[in-house]
């Protein structure tokens, strides 16, 4: 099959899937022809961490990086698929022995479960020790295919380790039909100004 740029992004629909407790998406119509407006104006609502999205370090170190300082140079690049499809937790020891390149992005069960059902508090995330051995290794971009990529009920020991070291973290990214190996690479955050996390649109030359 002929490669081609494959969109891995959530589509943004009032039904995906939320975190817990953050505002689900909206759309309201502002304005609209068919009520004698000129043009169709639409207003929305919606958390920076809905589907499709990265993390800046402010959103967990209060003295880190907004979005807007963050360097944009990580955003397109090649990136390194791993396929873990039996882990649970990844773990350092489930990582290649071989020194990890830039940007790194984990594809696992995550990627089979509905962007648009309940919110699965089982899916697949990182150990601390494998956010670890990122960090040593120079990783520059770490993503997963759910929404944190740390696990449910435990968030902060693995953000602060990526975060505090620099590390863009991407996060629902769908790669159920993506196989292991090293492609090009786009992900592009909505430029927010001050921000601790953006929806990205993600894209994968595969």
């Amino acid at each position: 099959m002929q490669c081609q740029w494959r969109d891995i992004s959530i589509p943004i629909s009032p039904e995906m899937t939320v975190w817990p407790r953050d505002p689900s998406f909206t759309i309201e119509p502002a304005s609209r022809i068919a009520s004698g407006a000129v043009c169709n104006i639409s207003a929305m609502t919606m958390s920076t961490h809905a589907g499709t999205h990265c993390d800046a370090p402010w959103h967990f170190i209060e003295e880190g990086a907004k979005l807007d300082e963050v360097d944009t140079a990580v955003f397109i690049g090649k990136v390194l698929v791993i396929d873990l499809p039996q882990i649970d937790l990844i773990c350092a020891v489930d990582l290649p022995t071989t020194k990890l390149p830039e940007r790194v992005i984990f594809k696992t069960r995550n990627s089979f479960i509905p962007v648009d059902g309940e919110f699965d508090r089982n899916f697949v995330a990182l150990h601390v020790d494998a956010a670890e051995r990122l960090v040593a290794d120079g990783v520059k971009l770490a993503g997963i295919d759910y929404l944190s990529i740390s696990p449910y009920g435990d968030a902060i020991p693995v953000h602060r380790t990526l975060l505090e070291a620099g590390v863009f973290i991407v996060e629902g990214l769908r790669l159920a039909d993506i196989a292991a190996g090293v492609y090009d690479f786009i992900v592009l955050p909505l430029p927010i100004v001050g921000a601790d996390g953006a929806p990205c649109r993600a894209f994968i030359y595969a």
